[in-house]
């Protein structure tokens, strides 16, 4: 399956907020993809990526329906996953601001694009609005999850 997501020799994904939201809420479909790559992120040759606006993002997704206990056990099983949270400066701030004016992306989406762009990664997500990036931006798409 992912091989035919390879960049070089050293593959890359980062995680959309609503990845690591399916894996977590066990939703059909996009939670086995996810688990797919945490296994082979292990096995092989494999970087999970993640910015820390994203990563926000999921803590007060899980703590608004469920409270902050549920937020902090999301958070503790992050940090036992092969994802690197990488943090934010001006300098990607700047580009992913550039991104979100360029593409209409939302604040957070422009942030795990910039990422992505900037690893040369595959951005993993269920949301189709990332096709507005263009070529430059490589998704690797999950089922939508239907309320």
């Amino acid at each position: 399956m992912t091989s035919a997501f390879s960049r070089g020799n050293a593959r890359r994904y980062v995680l959309y907020a609503n990845a690591l939201i399916a894996f977590f809420e066990n939703r059909h479909g996009a939670a086995q993809n996810v688990r797919h790559l945490l296994d082979e992120s292990v096995r092989e040759d494999l970087l999970l990526l993640m910015s820390a606006v994203n990563w926000g993002e999921v803590f007060y997704i899980a703590w608004r329906p469920h409270g902050e206990a549920k937020a902090r056990e999301a958070e503790a099983r992050l940090q036992e996953m092969p994802v690197a949270v990488i943090g934010v400066d001006r300098e990607r701030a700047s580009r992913a601001g550039a991104l979100k004016q360029t593409h209409r992306l939302g604040y957070s989406d422009a942030f795990a694009a910039e990422l992505a762009i900037e690893r040369g990664a595959w951005l993993v997500t269920a949301d189709p609005e990332f096709s507005k990036v263009g070529k430059g931006l490589s998704v690797y798409s999950l089922p939508r999850h239907e309320k």
